[in-house]
């Protein structure tokens, strides 16, 4: 691995692959076996490649709920019915968990997805656990719960069933218009405040969209989601992130006003994270679509990050440190307050636990 400073090890003759963002399969770093491309002679590095296809493995997952005690996080536990996500968005913090299922965070991440079929069954047994304390569950805090693959699977519509029936509150987070399919769901459970929905928007400019995140919705498709949900009385919140110094920051203000306009009412941010295998993954983007400004980016990234790509410091990891994290910072509150957005009524934390019932299992559960 790099050491995070000056040194560049990237390939920078990579050519991107219709529909996906990374442009590389680069080893899994718990391998101890590197396995390297090279040109035969014949073009092979550079000529056009077949479109990779997106695969889907079942895989029997041992718990529903994943708990976490890091305070950068408003939650402590989440559920994620997939790994990998076709979504493809090539600055996801995600990503490097591939390695842990021997998979590269590269293309693997895009194109070789898991599922848990079991998920919302496994889920019914946790909640109905008679010394289960119930708080705010994030559903798509690794990867997204409504990525392409849910149209056929429809895990996530069978988790919140769960949820709704056991009176359990969730947050959502997700860049799909595809969380309008569960409207029915959503609304109910809002009249209960039981609910909030995060919608990510990174970008407004469609073409950077579709470079940076291939498979996800357009901005605009986003903003309709903001607008649906909201009419329904649902909560929206929108999250720009992640910020990335030199290629969206400048879009900052515009995107919170959007969302307000859209009928959103908070907002969060996060500075772009760029841990392990992400940093290499990252770079080979810049080079490939921005190379006259890749080197600047860098450099602003390292400002905000120690003079390194990353620090994965609790309360640091999330903003950045150092004049240009601070600007980002102030402008962020400002226009939070210039559009109220600043708002925590159905936030995470007023979201209502006194609702959950442990018994309401489904009564085929009963019968196992």
């Amino acid at each position: 691995m790099p050491d995070g400073g000056g040194h560049s090890w990237i390939q920078k003759d990579l050519v991107p692959q219709r529909g996906r963002a990374a442009l590389s399969n680069h080893t899994p770093r718990f391998e101890r076996q590197v396995a390297e491309a090279f040109d035969d002679g014949w073009g092979s590095l550079t000529e056009d490649m077949p479109s990779l296809r997106t695969t889907l493995t079942r895989e029997a997952a041992r718990s529903a709920l994943t708990y976490n005690d890091s305070p950068d996080l408003g939650f402590d536990r989440s559920i994620n019915p997939y790994r990998g996500c076709e979504h493809g968005c090539v600055y996801c913090y995600a990503r490097p968990s591939h390695a842990y299922l021997g998979l590269s965070p590269g293309l693997d991440f895009e194109t070789r997805l898991l599922f848990k079929p079991e998920l919302p069954e496994i889920l019914e047994r946790e909640l109905s656990r008679p010394g289960y304390v119930p708080r705010p569950v994030a559903l798509g805090a690794n990867t997204d719960p409504y990525q392409p693959v849910e149209r056929e699977q429809g895990l996530t519509r069978r988790v919140l069933e769960v949820l709704e029936r056991f009176g359990h509150p969730v947050t959502i987070v997700t860049k799909s218009a595809g969380v309008l399919r569960d409207a029915d769901i959503l609304a109910r459970m809002a009249q209960r405040n039981l609910v909030r929905v995060c919608i990510s928007i990174t970008t407004l400019d469609a073409k950077l969209a579709r470079a940076m995140e291939p498979r996800a919705a357009s901005p605009m498709r986003r903003l309709e989601a903001v607008r649906a949900l909201a009419a329904q009385g649902i909560p929206v919140a929108v999250l720009a992130a992640p910020m990335i110094p030199g290629i969206n920051d400048a879009e900052l203000e515009r995107i919170l006003e959007a969302s307000a306009r859209a009928g959103a009412t908070s907002a969060g941010y996060v500075l772009l994270r760029l841990p392990l295998e992400l940093r290499q993954i990252f770079e080979e983007w810049l080079n490939a679509h921005y190379p006259e400004r890749a080197a600047r980016v860098l450099a602003l990234v390292r400002q905000t990050r120690g003079g390194k790509l990353y620090d994965a410091r609790f309360g640091q990891r999330q903003t950045g440190e150092g004049a240009y994290a601070e600007l980002l910072a102030r402008r962020f509150d400002v226009a939070l307050r210039r559009l109220g957005l600043d708002r925590r009524e159905g936030g995470t934390s007023r979201l209502d636990c006194t609702q959950f019932n442990h018994r309401a299992a489904s009564r085929q559960l009963e019968l196992l």
